[in-house]
């Protein structure tokens, strides 16, 4: 039987692993968040279809999650986090093609692929959560969210130094982010692959003693866990919604922002603030979320989520003080949203569970916000970028509305235990 002391020191080591491989992944879906609506644009030729890019990212995402979940199911994280990186960096590379062949249809396979970074991403913090014990899976879930930080700030802010990597290539200077996005999502598939052993999940289930059958596991398994625990449905009602309201506010900023005459540095500033927003406080709300229970964190979340909208609805076109803090706040608040949502989902399931169970998180946490984004382009193409903001409010409501039932069912129970 593993010794406490060798569970922890396990556990150090798939943190520092995964934190790793979610610095190059972070650098590997951010180096395009820039340019992406610009390039869809301009492939397409249609403002309102600007937003398939990000639309078919996510989309992509949601429809990787459940063979990515499968691959748990059977192999563990390892192979599962390995494949949806290697994934990725192939849509990073077709979408080069697509630029270089001016195809829009071959630039949406390749967003729908590169999606598999952001799954991958998404499901390292169950991996961080699969040995954390009880007391401390806010912070080393929370932790794992953090570090992407790094990379994903970074990622912006090479559009503009990845102009000349295109021009040797004889690209158009909008396909270098993509460039750099394929270096550093094979990175991570490396990394992924060499470094996280023993396998988190692997471990997890000798160390639960779960038997042979139990370790196939099924989605099914997981949808009826869902069932089973309100809490857990509440959790990935928070994160489906979060999700959705931040992709088709953000995704369309961009385009506001280039519309107004800003440029591609401005532009990757405001996105790196947004992005800084989305991960850099993480350990904030993880350890909070261990403090005070994750629903407090996601009331708060959704409040500021809120505030995020309306100033958004509020800001002109172009670079304003205005959108920088409503896109940084839009960040902050999906990341509270993000990891109480997540702790309440992992925390009444058992480890043959949990696999499907996230991959079904995921799956309609992308399908939400998949939907979104395609709204918002249409929205913005029809009646602006204030109203696409403001209707989000309706979404950072129905959070804060689920939190609240999530806080009076947890009450309830407790005072049942006690």
């Amino acid at each position: 039987m593993l010794q406490a002391t060798d569970r922890a020191k396990v556990q150090r080591h798939t943190i520092r692993t995964l934190m790793l491989t979610q610095v190059f992944g972070g650098v590997g879906l951010a180096a395009g968040a820039t340019v992406g609506t610009i390039l869809a644009e301009q492939l397409s030729g249609r403002t309102d279809l600007a937003g398939l890019g990000g639309t078919f990212q996510t989309l992509g995402s949601a429809l990787l999650a459940l063979p990515i979940a499968a691959i748990a199911h059977r192999a563990g994280r390892r192979p599962s986090l390995a494949t949806a990186y290697a994934a990725a960096t192939l849509g990073a590379l077709v979408i080069v093609a697509a630029s270089a062949l001016g195809s829009f249809a071959l630039f949406l396979i390749g967003s729908a692929l590169l999606g598999g970074a952001t799954s991958a991403n998404s499901a390292a913090r169950y991996a961080a959560a699969d040995l954390a014990l009880p007391e401390h899976r806010g912070r080393d879930l929370s932790l794992v969210v953090w570090v992407t930080t790094l990379g994903s700030v970074l990622g912006p802010n090479l559009a503009g130094p990845a102009a000349p990597v295109a021009r040797a290539l004889g690209l158009d200077v909008l396909a270098g982010p993509f460039v750099i996005s394929a270096l550093a999502l094979l990175l991570s598939a490396g990394v992924m692959w060499m470094r996280l052993r023993p396998d988190p999940l692997l471990l997890s289930r000798t160390l639960a003693g779960a038997p042979d059958h139990q370790r196939k596991g099924s989605i099914a398994r997981g949808w009826a866990a869902i069932r089973n625990h309100q809490v857990a449905a509440q959790g990935i009602g928070m994160m489906a919604l979060a999700h959705m309201v931040m992709v088709s506010v953000m995704v369309m900023t961009p385009l506001h922002m280039v519309h107004g005459h800003a440029t591609l540095a401005v532009v990757g500033f405001v996105i790196s603030g947004h992005i800084l927003g989305m991960f850099a406080f993480a350990p904030i709300w993880g350890i909070g979320a261990d403090r005070l229970g994750a629903p407090i964190i996601a009331l708060l979340g959704g409040a500021i989520l809120m505030v995020a909208a309306f100033l958004a609805g509020l800001s002109a076109a172009g670079f304003s003080v205005t959108i920088t803090v409503a896109l940084f706040l839009l960040g902050l608040g999906w990341s509270a949203a993000f990891v109480s949502g997540s702790i309440l989902l992992v925390g009444p399931l058992d480890v043959s569970e949990r696999p499907g169970a996230q991959g079904l998180a995921d799956l309609l946490m992308g399908l939400t916000a998949a939907s979104g984004g395609a709204l918002a382009g249409v929205v913005v193409q029809h009646w602006g970028y204030g109203w696409l903001a403001h209707l989000a409010l309706i979404g950072a409501f129905a959070i804060m509305a689920l939190a609240a039932l999530a806080h009076v069912g947890q009450r309830a129970v407790a005072r049942h235990v006690g």
